[in-house]
């Protein structure tokens, strides 16, 4: 069976955003940092080159597939910036309809800027993200 690709690194998150040359994707990832610091407590660890996570979970799929994987995080992409909300957004769609402007992935939320969204809502929905992971996957600091 392969390991997993993402997989923490020694890269210390804040070198990583002090890297990032679009400014402000830049000046964003430093809002998300605290932000995430703030509703986690959890110190943030860089989970392969470009994403920033915190907290960790450990899972096994009925295929027998196992693993650890952040429990929720981002990243400053050239294109926007990736929030990472893991299990998904599969029933967040009274959340997502206050948040403002975005696009959506499986599991990833697609921001342009964070001017383009609500805050409150951003953090109610990282928030939601993180218990519902944690009843199917107990969420550990990493």
């Amino acid at each position: 069976m392969a390991d997993n690709k993402t997989k923490t690194t020694p890269v210390d998150p804040l070198d990583f955003i002090n890297s990032v040359e679009h400014p402000t994707r830049k000046a964003d990832a430093l809002v998300l940092l605290d932000l995430y610091k703030r509703i986690t407590g959890y110190e943030p660890k860089m989970w392969g080159p470009t994403i920033i996570g915190f907290g960790r979970y450990s899972y096994t799929y009925d295929s027998g597939h196992s693993g650890d994987s952040l429990a929720s995080g981002f990243s400053p992409r050239k294109a926007s910036l990736s929030i990472y909300i893991v299990p998904g957004y599969q029933d967040y769609d009274h959340i997502l309809a206050r948040l403002g402007k975005y696009k959506i992935g499986k599991s990833c939320l697609y921001v342009n800027k964070l001017a383009d969204v609500d805050m409150a809502v951003l953090e109610e929905l990282i928030k939601t993200g993180l218990n519902d992971l944690d009843k199917i996957w107990p969420v550990h600091p990493e």
